[in-house]
């Protein structure tokens, strides 16, 4: 008989017993459900973190001071107290930097953080943070500029007391009024300075507060960034270097790598310095840390969804035993006319995993949409998981074969002529 024949005739059992069908394939169906809803999520959080920290600079490298402990080359975690202008990175450490690494290096991102203030004219105010920046810190950051510009170079040497401010604190503060060129007094822990607004940037908060799900309470108290240029913040803060920076890289370095050998640089500088160090890391690196992280609870989870394909491929294996029993007399019949042992044993393996291929396809459909309706629940962009379905397919017919084949084996051995005397 040729595989064709063997699917028809099992779709035709099926359908006429369509109750004990359905039931025999509900664990099936709710097995490969489970574990395509779970992928599905896991594939779609994944997508958004990768999305959101590719809007960090996904490639760059973050090096920053960091406290060593008592043991010496290792980091300890924590606020840092007693920074000394000797601790801090130098202009002329990048300078090495750059000569070192010329082709990896495209340009550095320097931030240098005034602190939390605040601007009020009247009754309207806007909280802020007064950050520091270099030219090259739009591109590090993504930084979208919607109206006038960024810090430029002549700014940095000028010192101008220029500021780059967001959407929102012009909203908050300006209305349908264009600020570009207006003055905005801004006030911080220790001082009152004046800022002319050259450029207006968009907020963005799809970073790391809206992947955990944290908010506030209303726009109009939301701390955003006000930049001015780094010079002009390193002069306030009376600083001669810096606490930390980003390097562009440029395309095709591996990032990872290179944090290493960065780390590896900035041991010269510090191997005697009992108190600091430098750390780098790079953005695809925590990527990739916090990928295999939600692959593997998503692998464990389907782990134990995947236990009702195995009481759904019991159930096969019992309603199989049922259906034998029942066609006993068609089995003698068909040996008696000439069926092989191979013949029979196919035709009820086809069978079996024709019932848990239906169940799987219905389990895939069920699992995308519930997958698809958990991600939007959670504010994720919904990502099916192929391989998660390619694979779901696979386990559904393997489930048919392994649960199948030994009612199979039983009815392919059955003597013909006492297959045809039961009644």
């Amino acid at each position: 008989m040729r595989f064709i024949d063997n699917f028809l005739e099992a779709v035709s059992c099926l359908r006429m017993n369509k109750m004990r069908s359905i039931l025999t394939m509900l664990g099936i169906i709710i097995g490969i459900t489970a574990v395509i809803a779970i992928m599905t999520i896991g594939a779609s959080m994944q997508g958004y973190l990768t999305e959101t920290m590719s809007g960090f600079g996904i490639n760059n490298v973050t090096v920053s001071l960091r406290a060593k402990n008592d043991e010496g080359p290792r980091f300890r975690v924590g606020t840092m107290f007693g920074i000394e202008d000797k601790d801090l990175i130098s202009n002329d450490m990048l300078a090495d930097l750059k000569d070192e690494y010329p082709d990896e290096i495209k340009a550095f991102s320097i931030t240098e953080t005034i602190g939390l203030g605040q601007t009020v004219s009247g009754e309207d105010y806007a909280n802020l943070t007064l950050v520091g920046v270099n030219p090259e810190y739009m591109t590090a950051n993504s930084v979208n500029i919607i109206a006038g510009r960024f810090i430029l170079d002549g700014d940095m040497e000028a010192g101008r007391r220029l500021a780059v401010v967001s959407n929102k604190l012009v909203d908050n503060m300006f209305g349908d009024e264009n600020p570009i060129g207006q003055e905005l007094v801004i006030q911080t822990m220790n001082h009152i300075d004046i800022y002319t607004i050259v450029g207006i940037y968009e907020y963005d908060d799809g970073g790391f507060g809206a992947l955990m799900g944290f908010t506030t309470a209303s726009d109009y108290d939301i701390t955003t960034d006000v930049y001015v240029p780094l010079t002009v913040a390193q002069k306030v803060n009376n600083s001669q270097g810096f606490v930390s920076f980003t390097i562009l890289v440029e395309t095709g370095v591996n990032s990872t790598d290179f944090a290493r050998k960065v780390e590896t640089f900035f041991t010269r500088y510090y191997n005697h310095n009992e108190n600091f160090g430098v750390g780098a890391f790079s953005m695809e690196s925590i990527v990739e840390e916090v990928t295999s992280m939600l692959n593997t609870i998503a692998l464990a989870i389907a782990a134990i969804a995947a236990i009702s394909l195995l009481v759904g491929g019991i159930g096969v294996m019992n309603i199989m035993l049922v259906s034998i029993t029942e066609r006993t007399r068609e089995i003698g019949t068909r040996k008696a006319i000439g069926a092989t042992n191979g013949e029979i044993r196919t035709q009820f393996i086809v069978e079996a995993v024709v019932i848990c291929l239906i169940g799987g396809l219905i389990g895939i459909v069920a699992g995308s949409a519930l997958g698809a309706a958990g991600a939007a629940y959670l504010g994720f962009p919904a990502q099916a998981s192929v391989p998660s379905i390619l694979i779901s397919v696979g386990v559904a017919c393997a489930i048919g074969i392994f649960f199948g084949y030994y009612p199979a084996n039983k009815a392919a051995k059955l003597d013909p002529i006492d297959a045809l005397r039961y009644e």
